[in-house]
């Protein structure tokens, strides 16, 4: 499935290409290999010596530890070590390609292989936009970048948290937010992890919309989980796991490694631990049962040893982006990393850096998953409505990329050199008018106009061009159909578990 390319007028009889996604981008381009045979092998080993010699902490439930047991790995107290090999044998059960099944069947997303597919910003607490300023999110936030989301075709995939609800109890924003996504978009999307019953009730509601019978081999809903860093596996992991691979569903494990606080100083190290880590969560998803949709996680960042903040877009997280993209094609496991990640708190000139470089090494890298693609401001504290919509105008850019250059005698152009001459130009000529429509991609954000008419037209920079865009496309928004009988059933099991659960705020 490739990017179909189309022709849209902007202003007066000013024709601008733009790209028409697909529901998944299938990537044409080599992988950027960065580390050589031996580079990759003594990362391997240090994750292999790591989990033998080490070990990884699973706190807080026994019953992942006596599933380690019964499998033959070393278990004192909360340590489990595994012998060499062992982890890399039960990941071979996980597979390598699989289909994340939407509502709208046209928008199901591969993930593994040549796929990549790109999902918003997740888990921020803050919204900014350049009216409102930035605040706690509310629901309403989150309703009108679901809704953004799902008009933004260069977003495959709808996340789930794109920012917390904080006017909705802790205990009961999930529901709303499930609600949100399935109603109001037909993307597929991730479900909640944070407790068990919550990740019960993603997958009890996902039970609703496709039937019972079709989770049993299909995945419809993935939950995303962080490892504890520095080699630490709490409950909230393993009881994602189980609730979501133990119903046949899929789970994306990223460790957080903040290299020099969770993880080593050095970006070896600290890639070494990550590999571990996500390791162990791939082989303890195969545990629960075999052949269970898993995601290998990435997100490493560098930090100022200073003051101890994360820094984005540096050449140490960019380096581990390419270095982990190979060793999960090594694996034969689908890649989650990266993202258009920075610490600027406004969509500024810093922000525009920082995203671009670690957005493009994702791309190349081969990221099949990439979550914060867009939207992400303030080091993930915050979701920028601005941000969303130029991040994802640039997100188009990157699917012309990964479709490579095409290459035939018609884009050749053997043809215009029969009609133009030495000396002369190319504008007139039978084969630029039969390309000119669709020859270049042009970001409908950017401005590539002279100063005089920028000026008539009142000066904007990319924020105030897209303030406009986002208020446009929810002017404009339209929700995709829903069976009203579906949508009965899923209000009433969210007033149903809504009048079960006390409110928490915490």
């Amino acid at each position: 499935m490739t990017g179909q390319r189309r022709a849209r007028r902007r202003g007066k009889g000013s024709l601008v290409r733009t790209v028409h996604s697909p529901a998944f981008i299938n990537r044409k381009i080599p992988f950027f290999e960065f580390l050589d045979e031996a580079g990759l092998e003594l990362i391997e080993d240090q994750a292999e010596w790591l989990m033998q010699e080490v070990g990884i902490e699973f706190q807080d439930d026994p019953e992942a530890l006596t599933l380690w047991r019964a499998a033959g790995a070393d278990v004192t107290d909360t340590r489990v070590r595994a012998p060499r090999g062992m982890v890399r044998k039960l990941c071979t059960t996980a597979p390598r390609q699989f289909t994340q099944v939407a509502r709208n069947p046209d928008r199901s997303v591969s993930i593994g292989g040549t796929s990549q597919i790109f999902a918003p910003v997740y888990g921020a607490p803050f919204v900014r936009d350049l009216q409102g300023g930035r605040r706690y999110g509310a629901i309403t936030d989150f309703e009108r970048l679901i809704k953004l989301t799902y008009q933004l075709p260069s977003l495959h995939h709808g996340g789930f948290v794109t920012c917390e609800p904080c006017d909705v109890p802790v205990s009961k924003r999930h529901l709303d937010m499930l609600y949100v996504h399935m109603r109001y978009s037909d993307k597929a999307h991730l479900g909640a992890i944070t407790t068990k019953e919550r990740a019960e009730d993603s997958v009890a509601m996902a039970r609703i919309v496709f039937g019972e019978a079709f989770l049993e081999s299909h995945c419809v809903i993935l939950g995303n989980v962080n490892t504890n860093s520095p080699l630490l596996v709490d409950k909230v992991v393993t009881e994602a796991i189980r609730v979501y691979c133990g119903a046949g569903q899929g789970i994306i494990v990223a460790p957080f490694v903040l290299s020099g606080a969770m993880g080593p100083v050095s970006t070896a190290g600290s890639i070494a631990q990550a590999l571990a880590e996500a390791m162990m969560c791939c082989a303890y998803s195969q545990l629960v049962r075999p052949g269970a949709p898993f995601i290998l996680g990435n997100f490493l960042s560098s930090m100022n040893l200073r003051s101890g903040a994360p820094t984005f877009g540096m050449p140490e997280p960019v380096m581990s982006n390419y270095i982990v993209g190979q060793l999960a094609r090594r694996l034969g496991l689908p890649l989650r990393c990266g993202g258009a990640l920075t610490s600027s708190k406004l969509a500024d000139a810093q922000a525009a850096y920082e995203s671009s470089d670690s957005m493009h090494s994702t791309a190349l890298a081969g990221s099949h998953f990439t979550l914060h693609a867009a939207g992400w401001l303030e080091g993930g504290l915050c979701t920028g409505f601005e941000k969303l919509v130029m991040d994802a105008d640039r997100l188009g850019a990157y699917q012309v990329l990964l479709d490579g250059l095409p290459l035939d005698i018609d884009t050749l152009a053997r043809d215009a050199y029969g009609e133009v001459q030495p000396g002369g130009h190319f504008l007139g000529s039978s084969h630029t008018l039969r390309h000119y429509q669709t020859a270049f991609f042009e970001a409908q954000l950017s401005d590539s106009e002279n100063a005089e008419n920028w000026e008539d037209r009142g000066s904007e920079d990319m924020q105030q061009r897209a303030f406009k865009r986002w208020n446009k496309l929810l002017d404009s928004y339209i929700p995709p159909p829903m069976d009203s009988a579906l949508d009965d059933a899923l209000k009433e099991f969210v007033a149903k578990r809504k009048a079960e659960l006390p409110d928490q705020w915490y």
